[in-house]
């Protein structure tokens, strides 16, 4: 799907309910270096109240007849560009820039998005432009649209030690990699990095480095802005960062997050570390027993899912919120595979498995994974509801030595 981006200026953005979030009132991509497109990280929406709010392009759900679905959580903390943003109607229309075969001074007048295949993420593609200089009488034919790869004058330069460049040379790496990235630049250069990384980007770096890397890198930045990364990271993690903060310092920081996110960290941060309590996130997949294989596989491809909790789906009578109503069993993917789509998640459940207990030590979760030859597992409470899921990465990052991180770092530094 492509959209010439002056048909989203001043489009209206609803939530799932129906009801109006605000406006689009400009887009915000980032520039790769050479010739690669742009990448659109979001959408600047103005809010009733006249605010402007950053809209993730995660958290769009359709671009559709004149309007915008979002997946309804919104972050109503005022928009700030950050160094690596481009503002698309700011900064990008009404641009001079030459065209790549004879080198002629051209005008943009839009540019378009297109949603890549298989993903969620978007990137301009397209660029509408004009010939002749501005002020200039020209007549209809004279405008024409190009690729993106077809014109110069707005990708970084190649050279050049900015944390804008930095970041476009290794947008591509995963998150473990940049983290690996990071752990080996400067203080200085770290703290750079970190504040021209996106929210979302620096939450699932963060997940991936050394506990001090972590704190250094979180205490530098602005409460709010520190706030908004924890809420973007997984909750296990979130918490297990607080609580390595002073007393004074995590308390501030729950203050600021989202009540509902703070109350998922509260809640993991009353475990012991090393227990399934400690150990677990509070956001599996969770459905009701009369919902069918077609709901549970659509949400099984939610990509923001890690390859575990996506391996199964607890099913639980209302709510559905962690703590949930009672824990009745879980399906495991190759079964959603197996069975018609139209088939009830209640007909298809395994009920014997054992269950963990939030207070279940290392060894036993160990065991437990071993045992059943699972991925994940649930952890239930004495009143039979579920509380989360361990998954085994979160696993093994406690039963590995406390510097195990650092040791990765210095065997990839040196290609051991």
């Amino acid at each position: 799907m492509r959209i010439f981006v002056s048909h989203l200026s001043g489009v209206a953005v609803f939530d799932p309910n129906g009801d109006q979030v605000g406006r689009v009132r400009d887009l915000v991509a980032m520039l790769r270096v050479g010739t690669r497109p742009p990448r659109l990280l979001g959408l600047v929406v103005e809010l009733s109240t006249r605010r402007h709010i950053f809209l993730p392009i995660t958290r769009v759900t359709g671009i559709e007849s004149g309007q915008v679905i979002t997946t309804g959580v919104v972050n109503v903390r005022r928009f700030e560009q950050r160094p690596t943003e481009r503002l698309v109607f700011g900064e990008m229309l009404d641009r001079r820039v030459h065209l790549v075969d004879g080198g002629e001074e051209v005008t943009v007048l839009d540019v378009s998005i297109q949603q890549l295949p298989a993903r969620r993420d978007w990137e301009i593609d397209k660029v509408f432009v004009r010939k002749g200089r501005h002020g200039t009488f020209r007549r209809k034919g004279e405008t024409f649209t190009v690729d993106w790869t077809d014109v110069e004058g707005f990708s970084l330069e190649e050279e050049g030690q900015g944390a804008e460049n930095l970041l476009a040379t290794f947008e591509q790496l995963r998150p473990a990699d940049l983290a690996n990235v990071l752990h080996h630049l400067s203080p200085k250069r770290r703290a750079e990095v970190a504040a021209a990384l996106t929210d979302e980007r620096l939450a699932d770096v963060l997940e991936e480095l050394p506990e001090d890397d972590q704190i250094e890198i979180i205490g530098k930045l602005a409460d709010e802005r520190a706030a908004d990364v924890l809420e973007e990271m997984d909750p296990d993690d979130a918490a297990d960062l607080l609580a390595e903060l002073p007393e004074t310092d995590k308390e501030r920081l729950l203050t600021l997050m989202r009540p509902s996110d703070a109350a998922d960290v509260r809640r993991l941060m009353a475990y012991e570390e090393k227990t399934a309590g400690g150990l677990m996130t509070t956001e599996p997949i969770v459905l009701r027993p009369d919902a069918t294989v077609a709901d549970a596989l659509a949400r099984v491809r939610n990509p923001d899912l890690s390859p575990a909790l996506a391996a199964q789906v607890y099913v639980c009578r209302p709510p559905e919120e962690t703590p949930t109503g009672k824990y009745l069993g879980t399906i495991h993917f190759q079964r959603l595979l197996r069975d018609p789509p139209y088939t009830l998640v209640s007909s298809a459940l395994d009920d014997d498995l054992q269950a963990l207990s939030p207070e279940a030590p290392l060894p036993e979760i160990a065991g437990f994974f071993a045992t059943y030859d699972m991925v994940a597992g649930p952890v239930v409470d004495d009143s039979g509801s579920l509380l989360g899921a361990v998954t085994v990465d979160d696993l093994l990052d406690h039963m590995l030595p406390d510097d195990w991180r650092e040791q990765e770092f210095q065997e990839a530094q040196h290609g051991g």
